[in-house]
């Protein structure tokens, strides 16, 4: 049996969670004191994800850079291939939040979003 110590981030209380292990099977998540943290322990320990957050250069716009971020979470272990894909975009202004700047990230079938609006330089 593995056991996994994790500090759980499904609410704001920040648990100190174990989960045991037999092989790639959850046999037993303990120290959470709420549904969400049983939810992210196992989810953590058998497929984790992140939501990548980044940003892109923008073109004819009051800033030269726009935010952005995956619109769902992707696998842990594409983050880096995420963030590569991104560097080299640049995107013309206006830019408005939620505008689609890459449709479908490293393969993932998820988009990546602007979280910020850029009007057009006057």
């Amino acid at each position: 049996m593995e056991k996994r110590e994790l500090t759980c981030i499904g609410c704001p209380l920040g648990c100190s969670i174990t989960v045991t292990l037999n092989g790639k099977e959850v046999t037993s998540v303990t120290g959470n004191t709420c549904s969400r943290g049983a939810i992210y322990a196992r989810k953590e320990v058998t497929d984790p994800t992140r939501i990548v957050t980044s940003s892109v250069r923008v073109t004819g716009g009051t800033a030269p850079m726009v935010s952005v971020k995956t619109k769902e979470d992707i696998p842990k272990s594409m983050i880096f291939d995420c963030t590569n894909a991104l560097k080299d975009i640049t995107v013309a202004a206006p830019v408005r939040i939620g505008d689609v700047i890459l449709s479908d990230v490293c393969g993932t079938h998820v988009p990546v979003v602007a979280t910020k609006n850029i009007d057009a330089a006057e």
